[in-house]
């Protein structure tokens, strides 16, 4: 039975810039956090991808690949209104019961929709009004099968443009081809667990028994993936949010430990609004630091859990106090960890802020999002107020009236 439609949207972000310039439309493109030759793409045109350019590929590398390549700074922002109107798109088409990252929802297909013909006529209908709604360089793949899981997979089997279905029969046999770090939820640790377990092929994954795949996991996620291989239906488990965080390379007229700082100050107040905003306290900070020839420094501090503004500055301030002066930092990140609702966690006999701070950081809060980012600020950013844009994270889409412009 085919129960769901997923949508992929492919190579979006290059998508979004070819769309945005006709000039870019039919060159090879890299899409680059910062304009720099040591950074990396984030994404790349299909025309790129010819050459073996693709996410991860550091610039100075992919221009040797592909003489012709055209470098782009990514504007996040526009990713993010492209993102809410192909939801839209997809919306006259059918309903999307989910979005799971920037470029991919999730449908269900009931009653009739579950009929091959009449699943494959709306991936029709999907592509048409993407293209029709957002641009004709939208181009997405569009899986149909059982499970989300089986249909997210499809959708991975013919890119660019692609419409795979996969109905019951077809199982577990159209799977075969594949390798296993094609299948979602397999990256590089599990990779290694399912060889260290004799299992070096979807094949042999799809035929191994369910206690097998129980040891692999360490547990009932094992029995799920047996059971989504097989085209059940597994309901989807709901994951709390256990860390709130932020990384960003360095741009070259910031790599000293003050410019460092700076930056890091500034993810700190944009992840410390954002646990705001989910109504959460942490109680420990990291700080990492990654140098340039790759040494890396990293702190770690347990704090009373808070999600007060001017709490967090103040221990940062204490832990960048131990950074080493001779070194030249590359790229900074930090995460607020150990994070839990701030409706359940029990409250200290002798609290370190009270009713005024708390009053302070929503006015901050406030501000910001009525009169636009960094209208208020904590002093140590003070150097790095126009670096750091927003980022879009795998499964984290930015709102743009709250998250950071670029």
């Amino acid at each position: 039975m085919l129960r769901s439609l997923y949508v992929d949207l492919n190579s979006y972000f290059a998508s979004v810039e070819q769309q945005e310039d006709p000039s870019l439309r039919g060159r090879p493109i890299a899409v680059v956090p910062v304009l720099a030759e040591t950074t990396s793409a984030i994404a790349a045109s299909y025309e790129a991808k010819r050459y073996g350019v693709k996410t991860g590929t550091i610039v100075a590398d992919a221009r040797k690949m592909c003489p012709d390549l055209v470098i782009v700074q990514a504007k996040h922002t526009v990713y993010v209104a492209y993102h809410h109107r192909v939801v839209e798109a997809v919306e006259r088409a059918i309903h999307v019961k989910s979005v799971n990252s920037i470029d991919e929802m999730v449908c269900d297909l009931t009653g009739s929709d579950r009929q091959r013909e009449k699943a494959i006529s709306i991936a029709h209908n999907v592509k048409r009004s993407i293209q029709e709604h957002v641009g004709s360089y939208m181009m997405c793949s569009v899986g149909i099968a059982p499970n989300d899981y089986l249909a997210k997979t499809a959708t991975d089997m013919q890119k660019p443009d692609g419409l795979v279905v996969i109905e019951q029969e077809d199982l577990p046999g159209i799977l075969y081809s594949m390798e296993l770090r094609d299948l979602c939820g397999i990256g590089r640790k599990m990779y290694e667990r399912l060889w260290k377990h004799g299992i070096y092929t979807v094949e042999m994954l799809c035929t191994a028994t369910k206690q097998q795949l129980r040891d692999v996991w360490g547990g009932v996620e094992g029995d799920r993936m047996y059971a989504r291989l097989r085209g059940e239906n597994v309901p989807h488990v709901e994951t709390h949010k256990s860390t709130v965080g932020h990384s960003h390379v360095l741009e070259p007229s910031l790599r000293s430990t003050v410019g460092a700082s700076g930056v890091i100050h500034r993810l700190l107040q944009k992840a410390a609004t954002r646990l705001r905003q989910y109504g959460l306290v942490t109680a420990e900070v990291t700080v990492s630091i990654r140098m340039k020839g790759g040494d890396r420094w990293k702190c770690e501090c347990d704090i009373t859990p808070t999600q007060d503004v001017i709490q967090l500055t103040s221990v940062m301030s204490t832990m960048l106090a131990q950074v080493p002066t001779d070194v030249t930092p590359f790229k900074v990140s930090i995460a607020l960890n150990k994070v839990s609702p701030a409706s359940s966690t029990p409250q200290p006999l002798f609290p370190n802020i009270g009713p005024a701070r708390e009053s302070l950081n929503n006015s901050i809060d406030v501000i910001n999002k009525k009169y636009g980012k960094n209208t208020l600020y904590m002093g140590p950013a003070w150097n790095a107020l126009d670096s750091a844009p927003m980022r879009i994270a795998f499964t984290h889409i930015p709102d743009l009236e709250t998250d950071d412009d670029e």
